[in-house]
């Protein structure tokens, strides 16, 4: 634990001092470390720290708890789950909301050496069912409403409900165990912690195993990607089962000893959450673009926010989301980019200097090359971690269906996104490589022309894909989600392509618009995937599609 904590000191003295703390930082030797035990209970939840909240919940599911007695409930939680029979390696799919028990349930399941597997509420029956096959669960912890989802599963399945359910042990029991916990033994760094199901926008869902190293240790360079500090409260708008809740939610902002911070609301209302910030003094926010594209509809200015750090994680920023938070608060939000499979890779730190479309330069720990198709070093190509030697925060690899651990080899993760790198070491995100597409033999990038798209006043959100043209092979199209009270018109079509005419080089610009609800995953994030294959299978113009030669000022 003593290095964990001397990396984590190191990167909070460096915070601002780039060149030092990506020079200087090593990840921490550890053999063996149980972060629940080694760090929360160890180090959080004594001494001064202990009675600091650790956990500040408001809106539906109202609770504040500190470090002591997380650590407390958590060890009653462990104990009570290993009496129904939970053992270490044995699987616990989690599919909770944003409550006390997820986080007591997270520590235990650490204690205990079990696997979690997080899931969101979102899931439906089948959804579960397949998912407690595939990752071999044996153990669930839902919400009592939830519980009539599990009427599918195997009676070899245990279930427990937070709240009284037919069939299912009342989690209120597990908390009358006894409150001392003692491990069965010391845990190994690498034994499987995490299990969890990736988005899948282009393809079915993997399964990413993450072990008692890659995100506990990991975290610390999330944790300089966000500048946290002892003692801030941090919000990050993330929704459990997703990877970002575990980098945002509960690793990173303990690693730190801040307070995590949560504000529950039965919908999302940008004016809520814009009221929670500004009344409990909120220092840090993390949300993804989707949240920042709905706050940035009101008058920001209005809120009188304590705010010192303001980050945007999933997708890219666009630079115009940017720009509107700058004016209103004074406070630039700072892009990062990791995946399931990673912690933070690449992010703007406090301190930095933040070049527009950016998504900063490589955290301490990670050394990202872009290599070409010939795999040789490249200004613009795939985005790779170099894996000598491999970063702690990178998963153990992905599980097959047979059970079978397929690792990480070679001298790279490919993470299949492309990205461009300046004369500074600043990385530009270009796209997924399966999106990245190429209009009369020139490469677009669908990010970049969907950038151009949303500075646009009536276009909440865009989507570019490659539309079949028999001239020039594709042609950029758009996927336009037009901002609420604004209805799909001739005349906004024109105005978009008006709009994108004087701001893209001719090679770049969109040719093909069409007003639509964009599909996305459970997460999120749009599936391009989706809108490709709706214009490859489509055999003529789509009824609500207007095409820049529709308009007259606009052909050529």
């Amino acid at each position: 634990m003593s290095s964990f904590k001397a990396a984590r000191d190191f990167l909070l003295a460096h915070r601002t001092d780039y060149a030092t703390a990506y020079g200087q930082f090593r990840w921490p030797d550890l053999p063996r470390f149980n972060w629940a035990l080694d760090w929360f209970d160890a180090e959080l939840a004594r001494g001064e720290m202990a009675h600091r909240p650790a956990l500040h919940i408001t809106g539906a599911g109202e609770a504040t708890l500190t470090f002591a007695e997380l650590s407390e409930r958590s060890s009653r939680v462990a104990n009570g789950l290993r009496a129904l029979g939970v053992a270490r390696g044995d699987r616990i799919l989690l599919m909770l909301g944003n409550v006390a028990p997820l986080w007591e349930v997270m520590l235990a399941a650490m204690k205990l050496g079990a696997v979690l597997v997080p899931a969101t509420t979102l899931l439906t029956s089948s959804d579960l069912a397949e998912r407690v096959a595939r990752a071999g669960v044996r153990f669930v912890v839902v919400a009592a409403a939830d519980a009539a989802k599990l009427d599918g599963l195997g009676a070899d399945v245990r279930r427990i409900a937070v709240g009284a359910a037919p069939g299912c042990t009342d989690y209120a029991e597990l908390l009358q165990a006894p409150s001392a916990f003692s491990p069965d033994r010391a845990t190994d760094a690498d034994e499987p912690m995490l299990l969890y199901f990736t988005s899948g926008t282009t393809a079915k869902p993997k399964l990413v195993l993450h072990s008692h190293r890659s995100y506990p240790v990991g975290a610390l360079s999330t944790m300089y990607w966000l500048g946290l500090q002892p003692g801030d409260l941090h919000l990050n708008v993330s929704s459990p089962g997703w990877a970002k809740h575990a980098w945002s939610c509960f690793f990173t902002p303990w690693a730190a000893g801040a307070t995590v911070f949560i504000h529950n609301q039965p919908r999302f209302n940008a004016r809520g959450l814009l009221d929670a910030i500004a009344e409990h003094r909120v220092t840090t926010l993390c949300a993804p673009p989707t949240v920042w594209r709905m706050l940035i509809q009101e008058d920001l200015a209005a809120w009188k926010v304590s705010l010192r750090e303001v980050m945007g994680a999933g997708e890219p920023l666009n630079p115009e989301v940017i720009e509107q938070v700058r004016k209103a608060w004074g406070l630039t939000i700072r892009d990062g980019y990791g995946q399931t499979e990673t912690t933070a890779q690449i992010g703007n730190p406090p301190g930095q200097a933040v070049k527009a479309g950016s998504m900063g330069r490589p955290l301490p720990g990670y050394r990202i090359r872009l290599l070409d198709v010939d795999d040789k070093d490249a200004r613009e190509g795939a985005v790779c971690i170099a894996l000598d030697p491999p970063p702690a925060g990178l998963m153990r690899g992905y599980l097959g269906d047979d059970g079978r651990i397929v690792p990480v080899e070679g001298e790279v993760y490919r993470t299949g996104d492309v990205a461009n790198r300046d004369e500074d070491g600043y990385l530009t995100y270009v796209g997924r490589a399966d999106d990245v597409f190429k209009a009369s033999d020139y490469r677009i990038s669908p990010f970049e022309l969907e950038s151009v798209l949303i500075e646009h006043p009536a276009v909440a959100e865009a989507a570019v894909v490659p539309a079949p043209d028999a001239l020039r092979l594709a042609v950029p199209k758009a996927f336009i989600a037009l901002v609420a009270g604004t209805e799909p018109s001739r005349e906004i079509a024109a105005s978009i392509f008006a709009h994108a005419r004087a701001r893209l080089a001719p090679y770049k610009r969109v040719r093909r618009i069409e007003f639509y609800e964009l599909p996305k995953t459970i997460s999120g994030k749009i599936r391009r995937v989706e809108l490709r294959k709706l214009e490859e299978a489509r055999t003529g113009r789509a009824a609500d599609e207007y095409r820049e030669e529709d308009f007259a000022e606009g052909q050529g």
